[in-house]
């Protein structure tokens, strides 16, 4: 299960409700009220929780780079992946060199980025 909340999503926007004031003695309204209003913020909650559920993988968008500018791979770790905008003749598996204008997927290996 995956959850997916961007910056643009409704759950961003939801405020806490404005709770009634209670009353100096226990009324059963007052109480009913309260009730009312936590229940219609918690459902608006979970419907929107329900929304954001799903059982497909959804892949963040990975950064563009330059050949340059990758972080380092070996504090990326083995397996970090990302996309480089200026690779020259890439060649699957081999590390990515810079000088051309090629698009084109990188891993890192722990301490070089290869191309894949």
């Amino acid at each position: 299960m995956t959850l997916l909340v961007t910056s643009s999503s409704e759950i961003n926007r939801v405020a806490a409700p404005a709770l009634p004031f209670a009353p100096n003695n226990y009324e059963q309204m007052y109480q009913d009220q309260l009730n009312n209003v936590l229940r219609l913020y918690f459902n608006r909650l979970d419907a929107i929780l329900g929304q954001l559920l799903t059982d497909a993988e959804i892949l963040p968008a990975l950064t563009v780079y330059t050949v340059a500018t990758l972080p380092s791979a070996v504090s990326s770790g083995v397996g970090a992946r990302s996309f480089v905008s200026n690779a020259l003749a890439p060649v699957f598996g081999s590390t990515v060199v810079t000088g051309g204008a090629v698009v084109t997927p990188v891993y890192s290996d722990g301490t070089n980025w290869k191309v894949g």
